[in-house]
């Protein structure tokens, strides 16, 4: 079995797709790293650096971003 790609969500307390990306990890047993871009100022900088988003979720899966929760595309990355 392959070794699990780390996981980390840049998300907001209110944001309703950031929630179901969360549940979805739990779901499937994914660890993730969650930070709170609505008060930590420097993940926000990190998280727009790097994606050039403003909006939440942005997920980082080993590397690759994805933009939104977009499930298909997790499952793929994440081999489910």
């Amino acid at each position: 079995m392959a070794a699990q790609k780390e996981v980390i969500i840049y998300s907001t307390p209110t944001c309703h797709f950031c929630h179901d990306a969360k549940d979805f990890f739990t779901e499937n047993h994914i660890a993730f790293k969650d930070y709170n871009v609505a008060t930590d100022l420097e993940k926000r900088a990190e998280m727009i650096t790097k994606s050039g988003q403003m909006g939440v979720p942005v997920i980082n899966v080993g590397g690759e971003l994805i933009i939104g929760f977009d499930e298909p595309r997790l499952r793929e990355v994440l081999s489910l």
